[in-house]
């Protein structure tokens, strides 16, 4: 979302679309500096391991919301400090995490939207194991790439493309 661009709550496009969007149903927690965020998704479905979610935010960003499918595992982190900067720098608008994030004081600092499940110090395992561009299914609700991405601090919410 640019900043020229007028941001429309979750809770009002909610109440205007009523069932052509989708809540996701979990509790998420902002960790970024930026607490509201629309875009386009990317997808991605991982298994403990961000060697995915590294090499997605190395590219331009244009404005998109990265989703993380990492079956809310508890196990490790998706998301630290050095990729949340890594966002900003290549400009994704945000990073969406079915799982857990780490270096939280760090990630605060960072101009972009960042939702988790949660923390964890533990890093992830480097295996190459993710799948770009996967259609996920998180907090139930089916999100593919291009679908939209809509987030405050009301909650996560997806207008299907």
């Amino acid at each position: 979302m640019s900043d020229t661009q007028a941001f429309v709550p979750t809770a009002d496009l909610c109440d205007a679309r009523g069932t052509q969007v989708h809540v996701l149903d979990a509790a998420w927690i902002d960790y970024g500096a930026r607490r509201r965020v629309a875009g386009p998704a990317m997808t991605l479905t991982t298994d403990d391991d961000n060697t995915q979610v590294r090499a997605l935010l190395e590219q331009p960003g244009e404005g998109r919301v990265l989703v993380v499918d990492n079956g809310a595992s508890r196990r490790c982190a998706m998301v630290g400090g050095n990729l949340g900067l890594l966002a900003e720098r290549n400009g994704w608008a945000g990073i969406v995490v079915n799982g857990m994030v780490r270096d939280s004081a760090e990630l605060a600092a960072h101009q972009v939207v960042i939702k988790a499940l949660g923390t964890c110090p533990r890093k992830s395992e480097k295996r190459g194991v993710g799948t770009p561009g996967a259609t996920l299914f998180v907090a139930g609700v089916t999100i593919r790439p291009g679908d939209t991405i809509v987030a405050d601090e009301d909650g996560v919410v997806v207008v299907p493309a």
